[in-house]
């Protein structure tokens, strides 16, 4: 009796240690049935795409694949002993987006480059990128392809960059654009508006991809309209005021969405995607707002 005693008291702790532990708050977003996410495709873009409908032979506009119709399997899932990865073939443009709306999170993820290339990217960099806030139709852009929102650019020798998409908006801590040069993100600098109409593309403030094409980790945390692209543990880009511009020039909040990864003519994959929810901005990265 006072072995089994003594084991209860040795013992105890352990079992209110556990009891204390917080669960793990990330939540997994990738699953082999890609059970969270739906797909959009539109066109198979070419060389001479201007902004408008594309069309055929005999000058009929192309209707976009649409929703959820994947023949070709531009997304799909491979099994492997670190668990899913995602393939984003990019043949089609499009994007894979997910199912709910997310509004203050930490979303993380890995990528890395495919070999494959496709018209009009063959002779140009490889291009992704995740999409957030994301609201509305697919297909509102330049391209055809995506929904009205911020984009974390992924490119190679860009990852972290920003693009306007549609018609949102959003304010940048960067460098003065000048002639034919595009504004440089810096945390030392002012916050600048970024919109159709002005300036609307923003270069990262530096390169922190890994060699090799090794997989990086890219971090996205949202909170409250501001924003913050990190690169293999470094902020790139500090953003604020996300929004979106209606027709007659009303500037409106837009601070939550759904997630957009793009297919923009190049292969790529990603791994490991999971999100957190917050309830407040992490302490670390108050001072840079």
């Amino acid at each position: 009796m006072k072995r089994i005693y003594l084991y209860f008291v040795i013992l105890m702790p352990f079992l209110l240690l556990s009891s204390m532990r917080q669960p793990d708050e990330w939540i997994p977003l990738l699953d082999q049935n890609l059970s969270q996410w739906e797909r959009y495709l539109s066109y198979r873009h070419k060389s001479n795409y201007n902004g408008n409908i594309p069309k055929d032979s005999t000058g009929k506009p192309i209707s976009p694949i649409g929703y959820n119709k994947d023949d070709t399997h531009v997304f799909s899932v491979i099994n492997d002993p670190s668990g899913p990865v995602l393939r984003v073939s990019g043949e089609i443009y499009g994007c894979l987006f997910t199912s709910k709306s997310y509004e203050n999170y930490h979303l993380k993820l890995q990528v890395k480059w495919g070999t494959a290339k496709y018209e009009p990217r063959k002779d140009k960099l490889r291009d992704s990128g995740v999409l957030y806030h994301s609201n509305g139709d697919a297909g509102v852009e330049y391209w055809r392809a995506w929904m009205l929102s911020q984009e974390f650019q992924i490119m190679e020798g860009h990852t972290g960059d920003f693009w306007c998409q549609a018609n949102s908006a959003i304010d940048i801590r960067s460098f003065q654009s000048e002639g034919i040069m595009n504004r440089v993100a810096d945390q030392t600098q002012p916050f600048a508006p970024f919109k159709t109409g002005g300036d609307y593309y923003c270069v990262r403030s530096a390169n922190y991809e890994k060699p090799n094409n090794d997989w990086n980790t890219l971090e996205l945390i949202c909170f409250e309209g501001k924003s913050l692209h990190i690169v293999n543990g470094r902020v790139v880009m500090v953003l604020k005021n996300s929004r979106y511009i209606q027709p007659d020039g009303k500037e409106i909040p837009m601070t939550s969405g759904k997630i957009q990864l793009q297919s923009e003519a190049a292969e790529v994959f990603y791994r490991d995607i999971r999100i957190k929810p917050l309830k407040a901005l992490p302490k670390q990265y108050e001072q840079l707002f």
